[in-house]
Formats: structure tokens, sequence, C-alpha cells
């Protein structure tokens, strides 16, 4: 304990200068701006800015992309409750009571609580970020190929069952990932697959300009397809947070950064689900049920401590087991390999301390929320009048410029240019996007300790099935399909079976 304190106290020395501060501040302004701006998602953001970082040093890099992440998901809170429109995904369970606050006259109040929450759910967050990651990474140096596989595949499998309506929608897509991450040269004899003899498919697809054209342009098509209305924004109160709002939902706080901490923690689900998991779980706790959704500070506290609490809780997995726990972890997952760090079992061996450089990173992203929100707050909804015919054209050269920057390939534009449309075409078919990016994130790792799995095996799959943790991450895999397609049956019958009439 002691050692990770001291550790820490390093990681913030090292950030605190006025350079690194000024990085902080200025990136989690822009993560706010994205997060309030309907449509522009903390998963382009990061895709986005992870092209605009490249020439950067890897702390500084990372540092603004761990600050946009985190003011995204925050800002996505001002939007939700002024228009009733979420920012973000993880917003929307914020809709419900914060944009009923704000017709009752309470929209300053409404953001004042939505600031409260989102500190005190990313602290919450931040503390099992620092004090969990050392012992699961200790846990993880344990587990080798075959374990690995396994992990790899129930990542794709989880994003694919709980994002989305339809599970097999889902897992459809995280199979689609996979396979696109094997197109070009495979690892052990440079064998091309599915290149088609194009040079270019031969070194395979780069995981940003695709991250950027299915959530960058993909999201420019679909607000170009839904025109936005004309923004209309009511005078609000004090943003000023109440301490009473604070001690009165203290175990709401406490439950929902939990919650939102432990939905991270599991690989591909992401900040929406925490949100609304912490908004149930509260609803249900609550003496005043009958206010949610018609004005409930609880309510609203829950769902912003529970979507925040879920970034450094998604953080968790990406250091320890080189597994993104959502999508924009998967992004900032990409970012941290392309800066030369190496996210698994072993950074607590070859980098413990950049642990504690993520926590720092995290308190001076929660600072800076902290700041706009009780300062900034009436200057920056005005970004919410900003007509999308201006918007849209920034971005989408912001979308190529990047994807081209990174190799100098224009085939990399190209590539952006056709997940692009993809995206947009599964998304108007109901197709989930996070297992697509998990799919493509975890296909290398599913790939490689398959092949060294079968190597130290002989070729043998026995191992796969008697190894203690091997054997309980496939039960849990296959015990999660069966009960997905269980459930899913019930449901057709119930669906066929004809409503029973009523007696005259």
């Amino acid at each position: 304990m002691f050692d990770g304190l001291v550790a820490f106290g390093h990681s913030l020395a090292h950030f605190s200068s006025p350079a690194t501060i000024f990085y902080a501040l200025l990136s989690s302004l822009i993560g706010v701006i994205m997060g309030a701006m309907p449509g522009l998602t903390a998963t382009m953001t990061l895709a986005l800015v992870t092209t605009l970082t490249l020439k950067l040093p890897p702390d500084q890099a990372l540092l603004i992309l761990i600050c946009s992440y985190v003011g995204c998901i925050y800002g996505g809170s001002r939007s939700a409750i002024l228009l009733n429109i979420p920012g973000t995904p993880a917003s929307a369970a914020a809709c419900l009571d914060g944009y009923a606050l704000a017709r009752q006259g309470l929209a300053g109040r409404a953001m004042g609580i939505a600031t409260t929450g989102s500190v005190m759910g990313t602290l919450i967050g931040m503390f099992f970020l620092a004090g969990f990651t050392p012992v699961l990474g200790d846990m993880a140096l344990k587990f080798g190929a075959y374990e690995f596989f396994w992990l790899a595949l129930f990542g794709v499998l989880i994003a694919g069952t709980l994002t989305g309506d339809d599970p097999l929608k889902g897992w459809i897509a995280g199979i689609a990932g996979i396979f696109i991450a094997t197109i070009g040269q495979e690892a052990q004899y440079a064998y091309e697959r599915f290149a088609w003899g194009v040079r270019d498919l031969a070194g395979g697809i780069q995981l940003v300009p695709a991250l950027v054209g299915a959530f960058g342009f993909a999201e420019l098509l679909t607000a170009m397809k839904e025109r936005q209305a004309p923004v209309k924004i009511s005078a609000f109160d004090t943003v000023i947070p109440r301490i009473k709002d604070v001690w009165q939902y203290r175990r709401t706080i406490l439950r929902s950064g939990l919650i939102g901490t432990g939905v991270g923690v599991v690989p591909g689900v992401g900040e929406d689900v925490a949100a609304w998991s912490s908004y149930a779980a509260a609803r249900r706790a609550s003496k005043e049920k009958e206010k949610f959704g018609k004005g409930s500070v609880e309510g609203l506290m829950a769902a912003e401590t529970g979507d925040n609490a879920c970034v450094p809780g998604a953080m968790i997995p990406v250091l320890t087991l080189a597994i993104p726990g959502s999508a924009p972890a998967a992004v900032l997952m990409a970012a941290m390999i392309i800066h030369g760090i190496k996210p698994g079992p072993m950074i607590m061996v070859e980098n413990p301390q950049f642990v504690y450089d993520v926590v720092a990173m995290m308190l001076f992203a929660t600072i800076g929320i902290l700041i706009y929100g009780l300062v900034l707050t009436k200057a920056l909804v005005q970004v919410l009048r900003v007509p999308q015919h201006l918007i849209v054209p920034i971005i989408f050269v912001l979308c190529a410029v990047g994807s081209f920057a990174i190799a100098g390939r224009l085939f990399d534009v190209y590539v952006m240019l056709a997940f692009g449309l993809i995206g947009f075409f599964l998304r108007h078919y109901g197709y989930p996007m996070a297992p697509l990016v998990l799919g493509i994130v975890l296909g290398d790792l599913l790939e490689k300790n398959l092949r060294r799995a079968l190597v130290l095996s002989d070729g043998d799959l026995t191992p796969f099935f008697t190894r203690p943790i091997s054997a309980a991450v496939a039960a849990l895999i296959f015990g999660t399909i069966a009960w997905k397609l269980w459930t899913m049956r019930r449901a057709r019958i119930a669906a066929r079976q004809p409503a029973s009439s009523s007696p005259p």
C-alpha cells in the first residue's frame, strides 16, 4: 500500500509541469465539447485524437487521450439535460430525470448533480484501478496461451451478448471483427490471407483507420441522414452542487460507483450499460421510486456516477489482460501499443509505474471536468447551437487527415471510408458496433494464443479443457451461449402463443 502511494506521488510530480497541466485541461475541454455534441461519441473522439497525437511523447499523448475520454463521457450529460438528447450513448439514462428537472426550471441544479456524480464516480473507479490492478496483474501472470485464447473469445462473446437487442447480431458482428483481424500476412509464415493479390491488403487492416471509419465517418453519415432539429436551450439556475444532495445520496453514489467499476471490468460492455445498471439499482433501492423518470435527483446522480466510474474500471482489464473493457478503451489500448506501451500481464513486471501514471492522468481529468462543470457551463452549452452543416465537414476532414497521417498511406483513407459505410449499414440494420471493434482488437490476441497453445500441446486440444482456469472460462462461454439461446427460444415460443381472449 505504501509503495503504491509513493509510486502515485511520483506520477503526480511527473505530470505537474505547466505544459502537462495545459495539455490535461485542453484535452478535457475538447472531450467535454465533443461529448456534449449529439452523435459525437467517446470512441469517435478518441479515434480522432489518437491520429493527432502520433508525434507527441507517449506520456503526453496518453494523458491527452485519457482526459479526452473522461471529459467526453461527462460532457454527454450537458445535451441530455438541456435538450433531452444524449451527447453520448452513456448519457441516455441521464435524459430520464435530467431533462425532467430542466423542464421544472432546475437545469442548473441538474448539471451540478451530474458534475458531482461524474467526479465521485471517477474517483471511486480510480481507487479500484490503483488498488486492484496490481493484484489482478499478479493473477494474470498465471495465465497461459490457453487461458488468453478463451479470454479473448469471451470478450467478443460477452460484448455481443450485452450490447444491442439481439445477441445473434452481436455475435455476428464480433465474428466479423475477428475475420477482419485475420486479413493480411499471418505472423508465423507470412502467408497472405484474404489479400487477393492486393499489396496493401497483405499488410493487414490498420486498427485506427478502421475505428475512425466505423465510429467517425459512420456517425457523420448517420447525422446527415437524421436532420438536426433547431436547438432551444432554456435558461438555468446555479450549477454549484448542493452539499445536501451529496450527503443525502451518499449510498447511491457508492453503490453506483461500485456497479460502474464492475461493469467496466467486463470486456466490451461499456459506459451505457454501467449507467442503466446503476439507474436500475438505485430505483430498486430508493424510497422515492415514484419520482424516477419525473425529475429524480437520485436517479440522475446514479446514472452519472455509474457511467463515469466505468471509465477507470474499463482500464483494469486493458492494463492487466490487454483486453479492453469498452469500445473507447479499445481505441485507448491501440494508442498505447502505437506509443510503445505493452499492456498485459507483464506490465506490473516491466513497467509498474505506468499503472499509477494512468491513475494520475485520471485525477487530472477529474479536476478538469470539475472546473468546467462549475465555471464554464454557460459558455460550453453554447456549443450546442453550432449548426450541423458546419460540424460535419470539419469532422470529415479530421477523419481523412488522421487516417492518412498514421502511415502516410492513401490506402488507410480508403479503409476509413469503407469501414464508415460498413458501420453505417450495420447500425441501420441493428448490428452493434462494440463487438465488431472487440473482434478487430482481440482477433490478433486470439489467433496468436491459439497457435501458441497448439504448438505447446503438439496439436492436442485437451489442455484447453483440463487446465483449471482455462476450463472455467470455457465453461462460462458455453454456459453463456446456452443460456442466451434458451432465453431467445422461450421468447419466440411466448411470442407465438395467441393472447388469451378475455371473457365477455
